[in-house]
């Protein structure tokens, strides 16, 4: 453990570095050919078996021990987000429009200044370790179901990984054994009316009218249909029906997500909101088209896998407090892998104790204390050192 540690602590400028770098050139989801790239021959310095394009821009690279043992996935996505950055940060992004604002910089980093300190230790590993590199997470489909579908876990036996998280204080730890993060769902919906002049509405079918109505409508679904007990979220991000001063709008459009984590409540979500949509529409006098997308399932936790990355986490220099944390209705494609094979996925705190504001994932002035990275790698590498000494022998018994 302790050989682990110092030599993560001799590489941690050097993690740094690779996230500083990786965040003034951030790519966008199915875009990520410049950061594959990086990530490969980084991978194949080291003398790593390295795949690319796996699933599209996904890169897999693999460091077998010297002694024989299980098979360790642990992952970490690349992909960036279509925002302008407002940070004054000396490494801040000199790709207009894009941005990493939630912390798949730091991921790759601690990934691959795991990787580098695992390759020195060859001799000591029991097993074989893949280093997943996944893009797409923040677009849907994302890339983990593809990456599956092109082998990315064949003969992995588990799989290991984490979220920095810019609202948990640096040196928190949160776990939990079953659904960790809920299931992200999109809807669109265009309501088609008819135009007109301002002046006379009592000759058209105002569609910001109807659309108005449909919101309030579409709130009370949650609060009036779904059991207090359960959690769902429905909301509309986007409301669009630009028109002059004078015009009573023709179509509106609106844009929203949905949030569950039990495939029931998924599913009445779904069929709730189409009986909706159609009654108000209907009501109205208006037209409407209702797409329902659904995104990525339930994050599932194994419980064994779980419990066994807390009390690891216990003993990391660093950590200050590891908390069962409650469930969070953001989406992770991760939740794919989980489906596959066993594992856990928790979360890494990141926010600096001297920041007076720490903004969170998705802002333009998202950011992380860095030391979060250091944290990260010393769990992730000792998870995989110790699941390998216990099943080796296991497999030698």
């Amino acid at each position: 453990m302790q050989k682990l540690f110092d030599r993560l602590d001799e590489v941690y400028e050097e993690i740094v570095e690779i996230r500083r770098h990786l965040h003034q050139y951030p790519e966008l989801s199915f875009k990520e050919a410049k950061t594959a790239e990086y990530i490969a021959d980084f991978h194949k310095k080291l003398g790593h078996e390295t795949r690319t394009g796996v699933g599209g821009n996904g890169v897999l690279a693999y460091l077998k021990g010297d002694q024989p043992g299980p098979t360790v996935a642990i992952r970490a996505d690349f992909d960036a987000l279509p925002i302008v950055e407002q940070t004054d940060v000396p490494y801040k992004s000199k790709k207009e429009g894009v941005m990493h604002a939630c912390g798949h910089d730091g991921h790759t980093a601690t990934l691959l200044g795991l990787a580098k300190v695992l390759n020195k230790m060859k001799a000591e590993l029991s097993g074989t370790v893949v280093f997943l590199h996944q893009h797409a997470e923040e677009l849907p489909p994302g890339g983990a179901i593809s990456m599956i579908e092109d082998g990315c876990l064949d003969g992995v036996d588990v799989i290991f990984g984490t979220h920095l998280q810019a609202q948990a204080p640096l040196g928190e730890i949160g776990y939990r054994t079953g659904a960790l993060q809920a299931a992200p769902d999109m809807f669109t919906i265009r309501i088609q009316g008819r135009g007109g002049h301002g002046a006379y509405p009592q000759q058209t079918i105002d569609s910001i009218a109807v659309g108005s109505q449909l919101i309030n409508s579409l709130n009370q679904i949650v609060s009036r249909k779904i059991d207090p007990l359960d959690a769902a979220v429905l909301s509309v991000t986007s409301f669009v029906a630009a028109n002059p001063y004078n015009v009573i709008a023709d179509h509106a459009e609106m844009l929203g997500t949905v949030r569950t984590f039990k495939e029931e409540t998924r599913a009445f979500m779904e069929e709730e909101m189409e009986r909706v949509v159609k009654g108000v529409c209907e009501t109205a006098g208006a037209g409407y088209e209702f797409n329902y997308t659904r995104g990525y399932p339930t994050l599932v936790n194994h419980k064994e896998e779980t419990e066994f990355v807390a009390d690891i986490a216990k003993k990391i220099p660093g950590v200050t407090a590891v908390k069962e944390t409650d469930p969070v209705m953001g989406g992770e494609d991760y939740s794919y892998y989980l489906q596959k094979v066993k594992g856990t996925f928790f979360f890494t705190g990141a926010r600096n104790p001297e920041w007076e504001v720490s903004y969170p994932h998705h802002h333009p002035k998202f950011d992380i204390d860095e030391r979060a990275l250091l944290i990260a790698a010393k769990i992730l590498g000792q998870a995989t050192l110790e699941y390998m000494q216990v099943h080796a022998k296991e497999v030698q018994v």
